[in-house]
C-alpha cells in the first residue's frame, strides 16, 4: 500500500489550515512557504479538498482558505477519502469495487485483506485534524 504525495501533502496543507484557525482565511502563499509546497499544487489539492465540503474560501485581498468545520470536528479519513478517494487495499474488498473478484467465496485470504482494509480506515476514523494538531505542536 501505498499513500500519494497529493494524500500526503493534501494533510499537511489542511493541517496548516487547523493550526491557524483562528486566522482564517489563510493564503496559499502563507501556507506555501510554511509547508515548503508549491502554491501550484496547494491550489490542486484544495479543490478536492473544497468539493468534499471540508474547505472553503474566499476571494479579495482577505482572501484565502479555511476550515469549514472546527479541527476536532474533521476526521483524517475524511480527508484522505477527500484526496485519495475510497479505501483500495486489494480489488477484491475496494469499497467502491465490491465483488469484482470472480473468487469472492472461494478465497481464503479475503479475509486478511478485509481485516487490515478495516484496521486501516479505523485509525484514519479514530484521529481529527485537532488530535494531529497537539502531536504538531509537540
Amino acid at each position: 500500500m501505498h499513500i500519494s504525495t497529493k494524500g500526503r501533502y493534501g494533510l499537511r496543507a489542511i493541517l496548516d489550515l487547523a493550526i491557524h484557525y483562528q486566522d482564517r482565511p489563510v493564503t496559499l502563499s502563507a501556507i506555501a512557504a510554511r509547508q515548503q509546497l508549491s502554491e501550484g499544487y496547494l491550489e490542486q489539492l484544495m479543490a478536492p479538498l473544497k468539493k468534499a465540503g471540508l474547505v472553503g474560501s474566499s476571494r479579495g485581498a482577505q482572501g484565502g482558505y479555511y476550515l469549514t468545520r472546527a479541527p476536532q470536528d474533521i476526521s483524517v479519513d475524511e480527508v484522505f477519502r477527500a484526496l485519495e478517494g475510497p479505501l483500495k487495499l486489494t480489488p477484491c474488498i475496494a469499497e467502491d469495487q465490491a465483488g469484482d473478484c470472480f473468487r469472492k467465496g472461494n478465497c481464503g485470504s479475503a479475509f486478511i485483506w478485509q481485516e487490515i482494509q478495516e484496521a486501516i480506515s479505523g485509525i484514519l476514523e479514530k484521529y481529527t485534524l485537532a488530535d494531529l494538531m497537539t502531536k504538531e505542536n509537540r
